[in-house]
């Protein structure tokens, strides 16, 4: 594959297999492949999905590394768009 693509990262807090196989493929996608992720989690917080402070370091050094970071601090666009539907 050339492209990974992560989407809500976070949402469910992975099991200690899972967050290792999880290290594993993007280990294994590190410097080779592309890798997209999407999440609400700031970094502190990923500790909870993997559920390791020294696995959930290895992963976010190894993301980072040759990263671009792309943040949005708006608000969610599912929340603005049931808001317009709401009568006034």
């Amino acid at each position: 594959l050339d492209l990974l693509i992560l989407d809500e990262l976070g949402y469910i807090p992975l099991h200690k297999q899972g967050a290792e196989l999880l290290f594993q493929v993007i280990s294994l996608c590190y410097e080779k492949r592309s890798i997209i992720i999407t999440t609400n989690l700031q970094f502190g917080e990923w500790n909870h999905v993997f559920g390791d402070p020294i696995l959930t370091e290895a992963v976010v050094d190894r993301l980072i590394h040759h990263s671009h970071l792309v943040l949005f601090n708006d608000d969610s666009h599912r929340l603005k768009e049931s808001m317009a539907f709401q009568p006034m």
